[in-house]
């Protein structure tokens, strides 16, 4: 069995549930209460695919500009970039965050996710607003639920795909 462990951070504005995806993935446990993440939390988990082993050391970055301090973004092999379906300035920064990365490492893995799906009645993202951003950014994307869990596992497996298979065609994940 082949064994890789790669770096994934996830990045994002303030609020938009970095922490409560990784928690929803890692932990399976979801809590209403925010929880402002300071600096950098780190997270483990292990996937098999097929016959390889991916062991995912997965950054937890506090929310807006503060992930660029030297040394985070070091070493990272993808991105889960995070935006706040209820808040449409949330998906546009998702373009300044994904420069950010492909500046540390042009060939990095970015995956679009627009969280808090569950919220259907205070949506302020479209999902032509979603398309035109993952194709700008030449990342595939997914619709996800913190809260109910809504395409989490689907998200990190992604990722994990892409890092170690990337053959995998991006564009057959998910079109709203």
């Amino acid at each position: 069995m082949k064994t890789y462990q790669k770096k994934v951070c996830l990045i994002g504005d303030f609020a938009v549930g970095k922490t409560s995806l990784i928690r929803r993935f890692v932990e399976g446990i979801f809590d209403e209460k925010y929880l402002t993440t300071v600096g950098v939390v780190v997270s483990r988990a292990s996937l098999t695919l097929e016959d390889t082993s991916i062991k995912l050391l997965i950054w937890d970055l506090a929310g807006g500009r503060d992930f660029t301090q030297p040394g985070y973004l070091a070493g990272v092999a993808g991105a889960l970039l995070v935006s706040d379906l209820t808040r449409a300035s949330t998906l546009a920064v998702c373009r300044a965050y994904a420069r950010q990365i492909r500046d540390v490492n042009p060939r990095a893995t970015i995956v679009l996710l627009t969280n808090k799906s569950d919220l259907i009645d205070e949506r302020a993202i479209t999902d032509e607003q979603i398309r035109a951003v993952s194709a700008e950014l030449d990342a595939p994307f997914l619709l996800t639920s913190a809260k109910s869990g809504e395409n989490v596992e689907a998200a990190f497996m992604l990722m994990a795909r892409q890092l170690v298979m990337p053959e995998i065609d991006p564009g057959a994940v998910q079109k709203p």
